[in-house]
């Protein structure tokens, strides 16, 4: 059995050398692999391959969640609140916009990643005056909000359709969007875990009528939670064909499910390990040719894994992430905040050169070895 993995493996190997395409049986061989030293080469490879140099991107960020009254109830959320529940919360624009100002007194954050809970108490008009506000008073910070669900939502307050609602947020100061909401795709996982949220082909909707007006968005999995390989893959292969349509994917975010304080806890689901972790950043790398950035997502992996990751696949430790809270309330233990000078320091010990970035990629600053 090990000799037809090996050289399952091997035939992977001429593929990747030669610049071909995976499919789903190549996706489904690398995660069945227990060797993951022969998968974190292989991804690197192929990151080498297609372009790749020693360069490791962070950008210098602020994540911001104005509510966490959300109409959803997403059983692996541990974020989400009901109106009437004591940890409810919403802020108005006013309030948001002091808070980010004051924060960038401290830190001199690029961007601003927002997302929040679907709130059905607010209208249209609290998310488009809050990103003006917030555009108006940092006309020089990216702003990197709403979800393609956020999206969805704001179309059922407002009547307008996706491509309206992109459009007003737009012209207001959006930049552009993240990539939650995504979770799994397979609508045998919905059912099971988000039975609430729209089909996904609303998701690809939304990000499709983005990336045609030049909004630029990011892709995310959540996975180890119900999901199968099978269902890992296809989701990655959707994604792929989504990037072969318009290019509009700046990067690819692997989240692993985190089951504190969700009912996923008591039925006895556990975080996953650093290996699968891994396993997974170098299968995304893999799969996803046409998408230049894999972010090894520390907040989740830890940074010691997010280190080790750079040797298998990816090329990106997202940000300094001033006061992250979803993951957290997971039960993450990691810090809310990485400072740029252990960044660097943790980029640089992993043979990489630390690049800080903008949003869209654009080159701040280098640190050479």
């Amino acid at each position: 059995m090990a000799i037809a993995v090996d050289r399952a493996l091997d035939q992977i190997r001429e593929k990747v050398e030669a610049n071909v395409r995976l499919d789903l049986e190549d996706g489904l061989t690398l995660l069945e692999s227990d060797d993951l030293l022969a998968l974190g080469e292989l991804a690197d490879l192929s990151r080498r391959v297609r372009g790749g140099d020693d360069k490791v991107y962070f950008v210098q960020n602020l994540y911001l969640n104005q509510t966490n009254v959300c109409r959803v109830k997403c059983k692996f959320c541990a974020f989400a609140a009901t109106q009437k529940q004591e940890q409810a919360y919403t802020t108005t624009p006013e309030e948001l916009v002091a808070d980010a100002l004051a924060q960038r007194e401290v830190t001199g954050f690029t961007e601003i990643h927002m997302v929040n809970g679907e709130n059905p108490h607010v209208d249209f008009e609290f998310y488009r005056d809050t990103i003006r506000r917030l555009h108006e008073a940092m006309p020089d910070v990216h702003l990197k909000c709403y979800t393609a669900s956020e999206i969805h939502h704001m179309t059922t307050l407002s009547g307008l359709s996706h491509e309206e609602v992109l459009r007003e947020l737009k012209a207001v100061g959006l930049g552009s969007l993240p990539g939650g909401g995504a979770e799994i795709f397979a609508e045998r996982v919905r059912r099971l875990v988000t039975p609430g949220k729209e089909h996904p082909d609303i998701w690809f909707h939304v990000h499709d009528a983005a990336h045609k007006m030049g909004i630029p968005t990011h892709c995310t999995m959540l996975y180890g939670h119900v999901e199968t390989y099978e269902e890992r893959i296809d989701h990655l292969l959707r994604l792929r064909d989504q990037q072969d349509k318009t290019g509009g994917f700046l990067a690819f975010v692997p989240l692993a499910f985190h089951p504190e304080n969700t009912v996923f806890e008591r039925r006895g689901f556990t975080f996953q390990t650093g290996a699968e972790d891994l396993k997974m950043l170098a299968v995304s790398r893999l799969m996803l040719d046409n998408i230049a950035n894999i972010k090894a997502y520390w907040i989740s992996l830890t940074m010691p894994v997010a280190q080790i990751a750079l040797h298998m696949g990816a090329n990106d430790v997202q940000g300094t992430v001033v006061r992250e809270s979803i993951f957290h309330s997971a039960g993450a233990t990691t810090g809310t905040e990485q400072k740029i000078a252990e960044l660097v320091r943790v980029v640089q010990e992993a043979g990489r050169i630390p690049v800080q970035r903008d949003t869209l990629y654009n080159e701040v600053r280098r640190w050479e070895s």
